[in-house]
């Protein structure tokens, strides 16, 4: 095959592995409790309300974010109206923008077979997909961290200004979708390479330059004076006190972990290729030879420590210190042995086909928790006939692919592409309608009757969206509409029932 016939198919399989790992389900999959149903609520209601400053969520004020996002999400609604599919083009649209960013730098300093297999393995990789869709803040977060990050080095090689200033309007733009958090990656990873490059004073000389910190502060800082001259204080504890700073040194709504948390995230979140990257990060002694790749480390090292010693834990922190091991991973490419490449989603593959076994086979009580014993209990049903012949056909793809003799790049594509589809089309689908789509139908069914509905010991602003309306958290009374646990029922003397499926349940309280 000719270069020319290599670009183009490098370039067409990425395209398709883009439209199947980001934009394939937008619409069809329920929106997740609980941040994609408090993000595209806190948009709903940004609508409704006509006020594009200060975000709430049924009907509070919400500080958790900045407001980029909600900016995005909202425009995306008035273009395509209010559904799944519009409040979720955002992260889709950021995520296929820092696909290809991570193609042009890699591009940039190898080659583009390489620059294909960084950006490959990005867009398949488990956590990557998820998260690349989902109504919430972290693709265009992501995003920027990674123009920030890229135009740091290349300002470093290249001495050229307009990547430093690049640099100072990419970590401006994530401030305002995520907050301190798009500064202090790039402040402390720049430092760190810096200091080990004996360069200190360039690096104070650019940290801070005049124009620099004048377009960040030009971006950055009026939105943030202005909510705090609109809400005060209250801003202040919310945003700065409370969702940063106090999430770094306690845990926060019950998100904690060890200090070893996120070793198991980062074995499951890069699936298919994790074994390729353990090999990619494994050569400390190469990678201190090479400015490229002693930056790549220094940037996912400082992010695995850091939200290491966080006090709150989620899995998608570690993500933002993932793009350097997608690079690192294309550039060493070459050097690896791909025998076993489809080995370790085979694996996946065979847990998932003896999940629901062991289940029907032990029974659902070997599950702890009362109310996800109830939701696996009703949602066995959906591991149906199909769900089994995908993940045969997955495990049998996986063996084909270990014992056959064909180029380790086929081997590499067919591995992503067997795993995102088996993600994407049948697993999270089947998540999906397991978790959310009780919440949905219930939502439908009481925006169907203009019912004011009340949480009682649950928590889904997904409902909010669906219902088109505020639902409030109070003490339930008589006569109100609740939607609520199947394990909580026990504490309402009396009651109708409107709507139940998989645990979830929306009643009239005849007495409480």
């Amino acid at each position: 095959m000719s270069i020319k016939r290599d670009l183009k198919m490098y370039r067409i399989l990425l395209l398709l592995a883009i439209f199947v790992a980001f934009f394939s389900t937008l619409g069809f999959v329920p929106l997740f409790d609980l941040d994609e149903g408090a993000f595209s609520e806190a948009t709903r209601e940004m609508l409704f309300r006509g006020d594009y400053l200060t975000t709430y969520l049924n009907g509070d004020l919400r500080f958790d974010k900045p407001i980029l996002i909600y900016w995005l999400q909202a425009l995306c609604v008035k273009i395509f109206g209010l559904n799944e599919f519009s409040v979720r083009l955002p992260s889709a649209l950021a995520s296929t923008l820092w696909a290809l960013a991570i193609f042009y730098f890699t591009k940039r300093f190898t080659d583009e077979k390489r620059a294909f297999v960084a950006t490959f393995a990005m867009v398949v990789g488990l956590q990557i997909t998820i998260i690349a869709k989902a109504a919430i803040a972290d693709a265009l977060l992501n995003l920027f961290i990674a123009l920030s990050m890229f135009c740091i080095y290349l300002y470093y090689e290249k001495k050229a200004m307009k990547y430093l200033y690049g640099t100072f309007v990419f970590m401006a733009l994530g401030t305002l979708t995520k907050g301190p958090v798009a500064v202090m990656i790039p402040f402390v990873v720049s430092f760190l390479f810096y200091l080990y490059k004996g360069e200190l004073k360039a690096w104070l000389k650019a940290v801070f330059n005049p124009l620099g910190v004048f377009i960040f502060v030009a971006i950055a800082l009026p939105w943030y004076l202005m909510e705090y001259l609109e809400q005060g204080q209250k801003f202040i504890d919310g945003f700065f006190l409370k969702h940063n700073f106090d999430r770094f040194h306690s845990p926060m709504e019950g998100h904690y972990g060890s200090l070893f948390y996120y070793i198991p995230v980062f074995l499951i979140g890069l699936l298919p290729f994790t074994p390729l990257f353990l090999k990619s990060i494994s050569n400390f002694r190469e990678i201190f030879k090479d400015d490229l790749k002693l930056f790549l480390m220094i940037w996912f090292v400082f992010v695995f420590v850091f939200f290491s010693f966080s006090g709150t834990k989620l899995p998608h922190y570690i993500i933002y210190g993932y793009t350097p091991l997608f690079i690192l991973l294309g550039i060493d490419f070459d050097r690896f042995s791909l025998k076993r490449v489809s080995l370790a989603p085979l694996f996946l593959y065979i847990l998932l086909i003896a999940l629901p076994i062991v289940l029907k086979i032990e029974g659902v009580g070997i599950i702890k928790d009362e109310f996800a014993r109830i939701v696996v209990g009703e949602s066995m049903e959906l591991f149906d006939l199909r769900y089994f012949l995908v993940l045969l056909v997955a495990v049998l793809l996986s063996l084909y692919l270990f014992v056959a003799h064909i180029k380790p790049l086929y081997k590499f594509v067919v591995t992503g592409f067997v795993f995102v589809l088996v993600i994407n089309m049948t697993v999270l689908p089947l998540v999906a309608n397991a978790q959310q789509l009780p919440i949905k139908e219930a939502a439908l069914v009481a925006k169907s009757k203009n019912l004011d509905v009340v949480f009682y010991h649950i928590n889904t602003p997904s409902f909010s969206f669906y219902e088109r309306k505020i639902t409030h958290k109070r003490d339930i009374k008589n006569g109100d509409f609740v939607l609520t646990k199947a394990n909580r029922l026990e504490s309402i003397k009396k009651y109708d029932t409107i709507y139940h499926k998989r645990g979830v349940f929306l009643i009239k309280v005849i007495e409480k």
